[in-house]
C-alpha cells in the first residue's frame, strides 16, 4: 500500500553549522585561558613571592592583568552564549563552558572538546532539511 503525493522516507536529518560562531569561540577559549594563567602567574607575584596581604592595596606593574583577564572573559562569555545558542545545546552545556573560562587550563580542554563534537556531528539536536533549502 503507498501513497500518493508524498514520500514514505523522512526528511533527511543535517547537524547545525556553527559557522563563525566556532571560530570566535576558539579564539576566546584560548585567549581566556592564556589570560587566566597570566592571571595566576600575577596573583603567585604578589601574594607569594612579594608578600602582599589581600587587604594590601599596594599597587605592583601587573595589576592590569585582572582588568584585561575581565574584559576577555566576558566576550567568552558572549562567544559561549552565541554558540550555544546557533548549536541548541542543553543549559547545561551553556553552564558548563562558561565554568570552564574559570578554572585555570580547562578552557584548553573544553575548546579542544567542542571542536571535536562539532566536527564529529555531536554538536547538537539534528534538524530536518527542508526542501530547496541551502544545507
Amino acid at each position: 500500500m503507498s501513497r500518493t503525493g508524498s514520500s514514505a522516507r523522512p526528511a533527511p536529518r543535517v547537524h547545525r553549522d556553527p559557522g563563525a560562531s566556532l571560530t570566535r569561540y576558539r579564539v576566546m577559549a584560548l585567549a581566556t585561558g592564556v589570560m587566566l594563567l597570566l592571571l595566576c602567574v600575577e596573583l603567585l607575584y604578589k601574594y607569594v613571592y612579594l608578600g602582599h596581604g589581600f587587604l594590601d592595596e599596594r599597587r605592583t606593574p601587573l595589576d592590569f592583568i585582572a582588568y584585561v583577564h575581565g574584559w576577555v572573559y566576558f566576550v567568552y562569555l558572549i562567544t559561549v552564549a552565541d554558540l550555544w545558542s546557533k548549536l541548541r545545546w542543553p543549559l547545561g552545556r551553556l553552564l558548563v563552558l562558561v565554568l570552564c573560562g574559570v578554572v585555570p587550563l580547562l578552557s584548553f580542554w573544553a575548546e579542544r572538546r567542542v571542536v571535536a563534537d562539532v566536527r564529529a556531528g555531536r554538536s547538537g539536536p539534528s534538524v530536518p532539511s527542508t526542501p530547496g533549502a541551502a544545507a
